[in-house]
């Protein structure tokens, strides 16, 4: 029973931190789900990126010229390796999710992505499967927290360093006629006092961080609910 407790303990907890974190440094708005009844997701929200300067409409002081991604997450806190399973699960998890919800045009909607998030480190065999998958993948690992990593100096560090290992995402996001357009790309951004952590960039630039949380005395029927 104590085992049970902790694995549920450290499956919250780490749900928790990959929400702060995501907030933080990429842009999304995610809220937990859980449950029995969570149709193979653990957190669900949006992604907001910059619109292409070709495309991007009058803004707002409320909406900064942002288009919105829907986000299904899987947060995996394990110790052993990340099995290709679970990109192969969330591959039968995105098709569900997408037939019963299509795009709207109103919001600025782009599509769904599947976002998977583990402790551990991805093995070779689920990098293939998730790089050959028609659905649009992005992978994070964020190793569990140690007290012993440096206090960086860098405020593009954002207080995230040494919490995202690795970032990785397919052809069917990132490509030329993926989810994105090819008009972004995740770049290791080092850091002076050593390490790093990775950062979204569009056409060259560093993406700064916003969710419509960010916005003093913004609505959530302002912008939508993530089951919308």
């Amino acid at each position: 029973m104590q085992s049970t407790l902790s694995t549920v303990a450290r499956g919250t907890a780490f749900e928790q931190r990959s929400l702060q974190l995501l907030q933080d440094c990429f842009s999304m708005s995610l809220r937990r789900v859980g449950g029995k009844s969570d149709g193979g997701v653990d957190l669900i929200g949006w992604w907001w990126l910059p619109f292409s300067e070709s495309r991007s409409p009058p803004s707002t002081p409320s909406t900064l010229s942002r288009r919105r991604i829907r986000v299904l997450a899987q947060c995996k806190a394990e110790k052993k390796k990340f099995s290709p399973n679970y990109v192969r699960e969330m591959e039968g998890v995105w098709h569900m999710h997408t037939q019963a919800h299509s795009p709207s045009a109103r919001t600025s909607e782009l599509g769904t992505v599947a976002l998977l998030l583990s402790e551990s480190t991805f093995t070779t065999a689920t990098l293939t499967r998730a790089l050959g998958s028609s659905v649009p993948f992005l992978l994070m690992n964020l190793p569990p927290p140690t007290s012993l990593l440096p206090v960086s100096p860098d405020p593009r560090a954002e207080g995230t360093l040494g919490e995202v290992g690795s970032a990785f995402w397919n052809p069917a996001l990132s490509g030329a006629y993926g989810l994105l357009r090819g008009e972004f790309d995740v770049r290791w951004e080092r850091d002076p006092g050593g390490g790093g952590r990775p950062g979204l960039w569009c056409r060259d630039k560093r993406v700064q961080s916003w969710t419509p949380d960010n916005i003093q005395g913004a609505s959530v029927d302002e912008f939508g609910d993530a089951d919308q």
